[in-house]
């Protein structure tokens, strides 16, 4: 039937059919479209995760490497500091052990000059002689307490100081005021600005 014997709604119906046709044509390659475009996507996304995947473990694994040294370090710095410890500990004790050292090469000239003094007596018929010579040896004595800081605690005729003397007796005294020591039994010594041992005295009261 040629267009011409077509009736019109034979033709609106064909027409109709046409246009549907070329619809599902147009949503279809739409819809192929898309899925092209969605599969490129994927790819593409694919394509960038591995690359990001091959940093972060690059990442992680300088990280490690950092962790790792960084513990080394910490190792060593202990293992250098017990070192240490152990070290400073071992001269301490070789320092106290030997702190009087010093003070004994200082005191052994003395103890000579007391032997040879000792042996002097048992032939000195001069009384005098052999007092000058223990006189002589107790100044050394004493030159050698100076020279390590020992000095006498300040006696008779100062005020009394419960820090540096140790009253043992009371007295009335018309010479000194209350309070002024008047009598010493017993020297006292200070090392330096310590007191080693307080003097023993009577006190005027």
């Amino acid at each position: 039937m040629t267009e011409e014997n077509k009736n019109p709604d034979e033709f609106m119906e064909e027409t109709v059919k046409q246009e549907e046709q070329g619809a599902e044509l147009t949503e279809f390659s739409q819809s192929e479209e898309a899925a092209n475009v969605e599969e490129a996507a994927v790819e593409q996304a694919e394509a960038v995760e591995v690359p990001r995947e091959q940093e972060l473990q690059a990442q992680i694994q300088q990280l490690q490497a950092e962790k790792d040294e960084l513990y080394n370090k910490y190792l060593r710095a202990q293992a250098d500091l017990q070192n240490f410890r152990i070290r400073v500990n071992r001269e301490k004790e070789q320092m106290m052990k030997y702190q009087s050292q010093r003070v004994i090469e200082a005191l052994l000239p003395v103890v000579d000059n007391f032997e040879r003094a000792i042996a002097a007596s048992k032939d000195a018929k001069d009384a005098s002689a052999l007092a000058e010579g223990i006189e002589m040896v107790f100044r050394q004595l004493q030159q050698v307490l100076e020279q390590e800081g020992v000095t006498t605690v300040p006696g008779v005729g100062e005020p009394f100081d419960p820090n540096m003397h140790q009253a043992v007796m009371q007295e009335e005294s018309d010479e000194y005021e209350s309070g002024i020591i008047i009598e010493e039994f017993q020297k006292g010594y200070k090392l330096k600005d310590r007191v080693i041992r307080p003097s023993m005295v009577k006190v005027s009261s």
